[in-house]
């Protein structure tokens, strides 16, 4: 980003607004075709910028995680949530979504009284809150909340190839690479799987 960029300029127009526990909000794996739908909320300090921080898309995993804790330390409050398989598979997942944010934003040991969602839906809150898309490439707080919920998520996946290695999620994520295409028509799926993302591979 260009020096001059500001990532605080939601978070000051929520200030300016005289809102005081500002919360950014983002998720990770509304697209894969396994696993939960993860969610993080973040309130950061007044005018905090976090060193290396970005969108979580535009690090590697290494820098991901190596900020997974910084931004724990410095926040005044985080909140990681998820919405299950099951979940997305009864109310798909677009509402999955809406609901793994709406458990991360009312998770927060601080309760938040404004909230930046990034994209272009709202979940359910009972606070103000606006939409911000590309919000993670804009506010330090979304950004902050984009790799708390990528690494979480992450962190899952690798649990699930200790428990089913045949389908390389420590590579993949979940997500619908060749590798895991392969896997599935080769081994069926397995629970993690939500089967309503299958219907192309299952034929």
């Amino acid at each position: 980003m260009e020096n001059d960029f500001n990532w605080l300029k939601f978070e000051q127009d929520a200030t300016n607004l005289s809102y005081k526990a500002i919360c950014g909000v983002d998720e990770a794996g509304r697209g894969p075709l396994a696993g939960p739908v993860c969610a993080a909320a973040v309130i950061l300090p007044p005018d905090t910028i976090i060193d290396g921080v970005n969108d979580s898309k535009k690090l590697t995993e290494k820098k991901r995680e190596a900020l997974f804790d910084v931004i724990k330390e410095q926040s005044l409050s985080y909140s990681i949530a998820f919405a299950t398989v099951e979940e997305i598979e009864e109310m798909n997942i677009l509402n999955a979504t809406m609901l793994a944010m709406k458990r991360a934003v009312e998770g927060l040991s601080i309760k938040a009284d404004y909230a930046m969602i990034d994209g272009n839906r709202l979940p359910n809150l009972e606070i103000p809150a606006e939409c911000i898309i590309k919000g993670d490439a804009k506010s330090m707080s979304i950004a902050c909340a984009s790799i708390l919920a990528k690494v979480s998520r992450d962190r899952l996946c690798y649990k699930y190839a200790e428990e089913y290695p045949q389908y390389g999620f420590d590579k993949h994520k979940g997500y619908g690479t060749k590798l895991h295409r392969e896997a599935i028509i080769e081994n069926g799926p397995c629970p993690y799987h939500r089967m309503s993302f299958l219907k192309k591979i299952l034929k």
